[in-house]
């Protein structure tokens, strides 16, 4: 209702104007949405130093000094205004954990959004800025088995009454690789001890079968070798298949995988901070890339959960939104129409009357 009567969901993110109306009258007849192409769709809000953390800090929530429920409040209703349902919050040590404030996660419960992490975030634990070596020992499963589980258990009891996508994962701090022996087997055998002892968790605090409850896995970096080694997954655990960093899609789901009952889910950026190339500031991923390789995972199993990181959300306005667009119903796109998405998303908050222009300078722009 809101986007027919003319507000954008980016009215507050992306200043997108709404014309004034002294009435509005609505003929509403019964109507049921057909079910969404993606069970979970969201975004990951990350590398937020420079944007988003600076910001809230200095300016929205001052107050707190941080990235607080104010600022939560307003991602989770862009992502209602989205059709998204699915969020990994923010993870840098700059930022105060999403955890850290119970406000946060009532806040997301009543926007209807699924709390989830990125995937070196095992069962909701912000490793980057939770983890007190001081207090819980060091961050190593081999050394300190029962510290990091005994940590484990107190955030699955935290999260309980909500709901939740739970990661299954074990990286090192700061998304480094897990320290220890460089031996994949031996590093194989550490990670599925982990696994295992992560779901027997989920069940115990639960209170109901590890299989009844949402779970994702990915193979990001070399934790993609480890799983290659042979890592066995639980069969109802979703396994999300990341990009390259730039867009192209690193692996999908074989035969084997795609008889999966977990199926399959991907991690996608429009946003990068890392080696070799950083691009933070603009987002220039091109739509007919998104929908080709998207597509592609959809097709082999990819139907469980999407999340894009959009680093700050600014800069990648538009590319968030296609990405949940096709998440919502992927069937609307072919590789014809996907071209003229940024034209008709910028006609949708400049006016119609402004299209072939910004047709002209979309393509132009993404060619060069």
């Amino acid at each position: 209702l809101s986007r027919v009567i003319g507000v954008s969901p980016w009215y507050w993110w992306a200043d997108a104007p709404v014309t004034p109306r002294e009435r509005l009258t609505l003929h509403v007849e019964g109507f049921t949405s057909k079910t969404p192409t993606v069970k979970y769709r969201g975004v990951f809000i990350n590398d937020e130093d420079w944007g988003i953390y600076r910001w809230a800090k200095n300016n929205f929530e001052k107050e707190l000094g941080n990235i607080g429920p104010k600022t939560y409040e307003k991602v989770c209703e862009l992502l209602l205004r989205l059709q998204a349902n699915y969020l990994a919050p923010a993870m840098h040590d700059a930022t105060t954990a999403f955890y850290r404030i119970p406000e946060n996660k009532v806040i997301a419960d009543r926007y209807a959004i699924a709390i989830g992490s990125s995937h070196c975030e095992p069962l909701l634990l912000n490793t980057a800025s939770e983890w007190d070596a001081k207090r819980y020992g060091p961050w190593d499963y081999v050394r300190n088995k029962k510290g990091v589980d005994s940590v484990l258990t107190a955030r699955v009891r935290d999260a309980a009454p909500y709901e939740n996508v739970y990661t299954l994962a074990l990286r090192g701090l700061h998304d480094k690789a897990m320290a220890g022996n460089d031996d994949l087997d031996a590093r194989k055998a550490t990670m599925q001890e982990a696994l295992l002892a992560q779901r027997q968790i989920l069940a115990d605090v639960l209170g109901r079968p590890a299989e009844t409850i949402p779970q994702a896995f990915t193979p990001y970096k070399e934790v993609l070798d480890v799983y290659d080694r042979g890592l066995q997954l639980p069969d109802d655990v979703t396994i999300i298949w990341p990009d390259d960093n730039y867009g192209y899609m690193k692996r999908l789901s074989g035969v084997r995988e795609q008889r999966r009952t977990g199926r399959s889910g991907v991690y996608y950026h429009v946003s990068y901070l890392g080696v070799p190339h950083s691009y933070l500031w603009f987002s220039t991923t091109p739509p007919s890339l998104m929908y080709e390789e998207l597509r592609k995972a959809y097709d082999t199993t990819a139907d469980r959960l999407w999340l894009v990181n959009c680093g700050d959300l600014k800069g990648s306005e538009m590319q968030v939104s296609l990405f949940l667009d096709m998440a919502w119903d992927i069937g609307r796109f072919t590789a014809d129409n996907v071209v003229s998405y940024p034209a008709r998303w910028l006609a949708g908050i400049f006016g119609e009357a402004y299209y072939d222009r910004l047709e002209a300078m979309t393509r132009e722009h993404l060619r060069l």
